[in-house]
C-alpha cells in the first residue's frame, strides 16, 4: 500500500457491476456512500481491505471494516440476501477480529442464493472516507476482475475535496412517527438536506432496513416513505442535537396542503360516458370556456460531445445557471406571498444540486454524450424509477424532473423555446402533465381551469393550483387528448370534464360563476368595515402573518388589525439571529402597513416544532414540554432582550402590541412588564405599547383571572391549548384525528378564560380554531372578542359573522359544555350555527 494511495482489492471474482445500476435504489443512488458493485463467478467473499470487523450481520450477508486510516467499507452480499436468515452462507470471521486484505469474511452456495435472494449482485460501499477521497474506478464497466486486483483507490482530500460537513464524535438518533401527509416527497427532503447543511451535520434516514443520505433528495425519496411509517433519523456533528431535534419535528409535523386524500386512493373511472371524462380533483371549483392544448416538449439538443473533461465544466455551469434562476423564482415568489411556489422551487434547487442525479449524468458524459442528452438521459432514469414504484406521491414528482431537465437542456439547445403560454384569458387548458414553472408562466395568462392527462392530487403543480384558486382536474387518461377545441364546463367539484355542454348548460354555469363573483365581491366589498353580529355584538376580524409583506395584504383585505405576527419568522433559515435594526425595520413596515390599527407581535416562538442552528437548546424526551416562548428568556436573555429593545424602538407605540407565548402564570407576565419597563426608562421613552399573554396552557387559563390582572390582552391559541389539555402531542399523526378543540375539556378551559377575564381585558383567538366556520360562530357566542384569521380569509369571516345571532348559541352554551365527547359536541353545534345564520338573500331585506 503506497502512502499517498489506499488501494481496495476486489472481494471475489466476477464482473464490474457500475453502482448506478445495482437494481437496488439504496445502493444505486448513493445513499450508503460510493463505491463498486460485482457480480459474482465464485463462492467466497474476501475482505477488499485490511482492519477491523466492526459489523457482522445476524444473517451473515453483510460485513464492515474500519481500516487503519479510519475507512470503513462495507460488503454487502447479493440484494435481499438479509431474508435468507443466513441460510447457504457460512460466516468466516467475527465482530472484533482483525483480518488481512484478502481474508475470507464467509462463502455461499452460489447456486441457492441465486435462486432464493434477487440477486447475487455484491456492493461495496466506502461508507466512511474519513480524510480520504474515492478516486475513479479503476476498472470499466462489464470488465471481469480476479480476486485481489486493485479495485478501488482513495487519495488524501485536498482543502477542494474535503466535504462540507465534517462529522464530530457525537452522533445521535431517534425513532419517529411520519407525519407528512403526502409522505416524503421533494419539498420536505429538501428541507431535512438544508438542516444537515444549516447545522454542518451529516444526517441519514432509515427504514426497514434502507438508509438514505439527507444529502440525496432521491435518495430520501425513494425509501418510499409515507404518513404512519416508522423511521430513524441519525445526526453526527457538533450540532447533532439541534439538528436531529429540527429534523424529528420536519418529519412529524403536518404539511397541512389540503390534498384531497380520498382521491390518492382511488384511479378515476375515466370514460363517465354522456360526453363526461372522469379525473381526480386537484383543485376544487367550477368554470367554462374554450379547451385548449398546451404543448410543451423537451428543448432539442445534440446527442453527442466532446469527452467528459470538456463537457463537464459545461454541465456544471448550466447546472448553476439553472440553480439562479430558480433562487430569482423563489425570491419572486416570497416576495409575491405565494409561499407554496417559493417552497417548490426551494425543492427544485435541492434536487438540482443532488449529487446522485449529477454523478449519473457525469458517468454519461464518458460514454461521449453532451451534457444536455447526458442529463436528459440521467432524469430519464430517476423517472423510471419514480414511475416503477407505484407510489402516487413518488409518481406525481414527474412534473418535478421534467422541469429541471427542461431548464437544464435549454442551456444546450440550438433551436428556440417554444413558450407554450401564448394563450388567451378564461381559457381552460389541457395537457399531459405540467411542470411547476410552466405552470406559475400559466398562471399570468390567467386560466379558467386545468386539466392533465397524467399527474397526481399530491403533485407539485396540484398543490400550486390550489393556492391560486384554479379548478384542476389530473389523471384524466389520454382519452382527455383526443379532444379537439371546444366549450366545456370544467366541474372540478364533481371530479369531470364536460365535454359536450351545450348553450343552455353552458348559460347555467355562467350564472352559478357569476353569483359567486358577485359574493365574493360583496364579501370584499365590505371587507373594510366593522362587524357587528344581528344579535349587536361587536367583534374584530384581524389577521395571522408572518412578515410586513402579509401586513400589507392583511391591510388590503380588510383585517382590523393583526391579531398575531409570528417573529419567529424572522430568525428561521439563517445562521445567525436578525439583529436589533433589522428586527425594528421588519416590525415598522408591519405596523406602517396597517396604519392606524394595532399589531400584535409575538416574542420568539422557539421550540417543539421550530429549531434555530445557532440556538444550543438541550434535548428532551417531549420539546413541547421543554424550554420554549417564556420559558426561553431564562435561557437566552440576551436574544429576547435584543427582541424587545426592536419592539420598543418601533413608532408610534400606541399601535403596537407585545405578545408573550407559553406564558404559565401571572408572576411571569408580570416579569416580563418590569423587564420592559426598565428598557424603556433606559431608552428614554414616554410611553409603552400594551402587554399580551398567549393561553396556551391550562394553567394559564385556570389562573385567567389573575392575569387579567396583569395583562392588557389576553389571546387564545388553540392549537397548544388542545395539545396541553388533552395531552395529545400534536405532532403525532396518530393523535390527529382526535386532538379536537370542540373536545369539552377544551371548551371549558376556553370557557374558563373568558370567566376570568371578567371584561376587565379583551380575549382575542388566534389559532387555527378562529377561521373554522364551525367553531368560530361559537367562539363569538361564548365572548370572544377577536377572532384573527389569515389574510385571505378576513372578508368571508366578516360576510359570516354579520349574518351571525350568536344569542342562538350562547343560549346553548351550557349544554354543549356538559356533553360528554367532540362526537356529541360536533352532531349538537352543526344544527345550532346553521339555524344562526341567515342567508344572504335574508340579510339583504334587514335594514340597515
Amino acid at each position: 500500500m503506497s502512502s499517498s494511495r489506499v488501494i481496495l482489492v476486489s472481494p471475489l471474482k466476477g464482473i464490474v457491476v457500475p453502482l448506478a445500476e445495482v437494481p437496488d435504489p439504496v445502493f444505486a443512488e448513493g445513499a450508503l456512500g460510493n463505491g463498486i458493485a460485482l457480480d459474482p463467478l465464485d463462492g467466497t467473499l474476501h475482505a477488499p481491505i485490511s482492519g477491523e470487523v466492526i459489523q457482522c450481520a445476524r444473517t451473515h450477508h453483510a460485513y464492515t471494516l474500519r481500516s487503519d486510516e479510519g475507512i470503513e467499507v462495507l460488503v454487502h452480499l447479493g440484494l435481499d440476501t438479509v431474508a435468507l436468515e443466513g441460510r447457504g452462507i457460512e460466516p468466516c470471521v467475527e465482530q472484533g477480529q482483525k483480518v488481512e486484505s484478502g481474508a475470507p469474511l464467509c462463502r455461499f452456495d452460489m447456486d441457492q442464493l441465486a435462486c432464493d435472494a434477487t440477486s447475487l449482485v455484491t456492493p461495496l460501499i466506502i461508507l466512511d472516507a474519513g480524510d480520504w477521497c474515492l478516486d475513479e474506478p479503476l476498472l470499466a464497466a462489464g470488465g471481469l476482475v480476479e480476486l485481489g486486483e486493485p479495485l478501488l483507490t482513495l487519495s488524501p482530500a485536498t482543502t477542494e475535496q474535503s466535504p462540507e460537513v465534517q462529522p464530530s464524535g457525537v452522533r445521535l438518533e431517534q425513532e419517529l412517527t411520519v407525519a407528512l401527509e403526502a409522505g416524503l416527497h421533494a419539498r420536505p427532503a429538501a428541507r431535512l438536506r438544508n438542516i444537515g447543511r444549516d447545522y454542518r451535520v451529516s444526517l441519514l434516514l432509515r427504514s426497514n432496513e434502507r438508509t438514505a443520505n439527507g444529502n440525496s433528495v432521491s435518495g430520501l425519496m425513494n425509501l418510499g416513505l409515507v404518513c404512519g411509517n416508522r423511521a430513524t433519523v441519525v445526526a453526527e456533528g457538533e450540532q447533532a442535537e439541534a439538528a436531529l431535534a429540527a429534523a424529528v419535528a420536519l418529519l412529524t409535523t403536518p404539511e397541512g396542503h389540503d390534498a384531497p386524500s380520498d382521491a390518492v386512493e382511488q384511479a378515476p373511472r375515466q370514460d363517465l360516458g354522456d360526453g363526461r371524462i372522469g379525473g381526480l380533483m386537484a383543485s376544487p371549483g367550477l368554470a367554462s370556456g374554450r379547451l385548449v392544448r398546451l404543448e410543451t416538449g423537451l428543448p432539442s439538443v445534440p446527442l453527442t460531445g466532446a469527452g467528459a473533461e470538456v463537457e463537464k465544466p459545461r454541465l456544471l455551469a448550466a447546472l448553476q445557471v439553472a440553480g439562479q434562476q430558480l433562487e430569482r423564482s423563489r425570491l419572486q415568489a416570497e416576495r409575491a406571498g405565494q409561499k407554496a411556489e417559493a417552497e417548490v422551487f426551494e425543492a427544485h434547487q435541492a434536487w438540482l444540486e443532488d449529487p446522485d442525479l449529477v454523478s449519473s449524468a457525469v458517468t454519461r458524459l464518458e460514454e461521449g454524450l453532451n451534457p444536455g442528452q447526458a442529463w436528459r438521459e440521467a432524469l430519464d432514469a430517476e423517472i423510471d424509477r419514480l414511475r416503477a414504484s407505484g407510489n402516487p406521491v413518488l409518481v406525481g414528482r414527474i412534473a418535478d424532473l421534467r422541469d429541471l431537465q427542461r431548464q437544464v437542456m435549454a442551456e444546450f439547445s440550438d433551436a428556440p423555446e417554444q413558450s407554450g403560454c401564448e394563450l388567451e384569458p378564461g381559457v381552460i387548458v389541457m395537457a399531459a402533465d405540467l411542470t411547476p414553472s410552466t405552470f406559475v408562466s400559466l398562471c399570468d395568462r390567467q386560466p379558467a381551469g386545468l386539466c392533465l392527462a397524467a399527474g397526481g392530487t399530491t403533485s407539485h403543480v396540484a398543490i400550486l393550483a390550489r393556492a391560486r384558486g384554479i379548478p384542476c382536474l389530473v389523471a384524466m387518461g389520454d382519452t382527455l387528448l383526443d379532444l379537439d377545441e371546444r366549450l366545456v364546463v370544467l366541474n372540478a367539484d364533481e371530479g369531470q370534464l364536460e365535454t359536450e355542454a351545450d348553450a343552455e348548460r353552458l348559460a347555467e354555469v355562467e350564472q352559478q360563476l357569476a353569483e359567486r363573483r358577485q359574493q365574493a365581491e360583496a364579501e370584499r366589498a365590505e371587507s373594510h368595515l366593522e362587524v357587528h353580529t344581528r344579535d349587536s355584538r361587536f367583534v374584530e376580524v384581524a389577521a395571522n402573518i408572518g412578515s410586513s409583506e402579509e401586513a400589507r395584504l392583511a391591510a388590503d383585505n380588510g383585517a382590523d388589525g393583526v391579531g398575531l405576527m409570528r417573529s419567529e419568522f424572522l430568525f428561521l433559515g439563517r445562521d445567525r439571529a436578525p439583529d436589533e435594526e433589522e428586527q425594528r425595520r421588519e416590525y415598522q413596515a408591519s405596523v406602517e402597513a396597517m396604519g392606524p390599527r394595532p399589531v400584535v407581535i409575538r416574542t420568539l416562538d422557539i421550540g417543539a416544532d421550530k429549531q434555530l442552528p445557532y440556538l444550543q437548546l438541550p434535548t428532551v424526551p417531549n420539546p413541547a414540554l421543554g424550554v420554549r416562548g417564556m420559558r426561553l428568556w431564562q435561557c437566552e436573555p440576551e436574544l429576547l432582550d435584543t427582541q424587545l429593545r426592536a419592539l420598543l424602538g418601533v413608532r408610534p407605540l400606541r399601535h403596537l402590541r407585545v405578545m408573550v407565548p407559553m406564558v404559565s402564570d401571572a408572576s411571569e407576565l408580570e416579569w416580563v412588564r418590569e423587564r420592559m419597563e426598565a428598557m424603556a426608562a433606559e431608552m428614554r421613552l414616554t410611553e409603552l405599547p400594551l402587554l399580551g399573554a398567549m393561553i396556551e396552557v391550562p394553567s394559564a387559563a385556570l389562573c385567567s383571572a389573575s392575569m387579567a390582572n396583569v395583562a392588557d390582552f389576553l389571546s387564545i391559541g388553540t392549537n397548544d391549548l388542545t395539545q396541553y389539555g388533552l395531552a395529545m402531542d400534536r405532532e403525532d399523526p396518530m393523535l390527529a384525528s382526535q386532538a379536537d378543540v370542540l373536545h369539552p375539556g377544551v371548551l371549558r378551559l376556553i370557557q374558563a378564560t373568558l370567566d376570568g377575564s371578567g371584561g376587565r381585558c379583551p380575549v382575542a383567538v388566534c389559532g387555527a380554531a378562529a377561521g373554522d366556520d364551525l367553531v368560530g360562530p361559537l367562539l363569538v357566542a361564548m365572548g370572544v372578542n377577536e377572532l384573527s384569521v389569515e389574510p385571505a380569509r378576513v372578508a368571508a369571516v366578516k360576510a359570516r359573522l354579520r349574518r351571525l345571532d350568536a344569542s342562538v348559541i350562547a343560549r346553548e352554551l351550557d349544554t354543549l359544555l356538559a356533553l360528554p365527547d367532540v362526537d356529541s359536541v360536533r352532531q349538537t353545534l352543526a344544527p345550532l350555527v346553521e339555524s344562526a345564520l341567515l342567508a344572504e338573500a335574508d340579510l339583504e331585506r334587514i335594514p340597515s
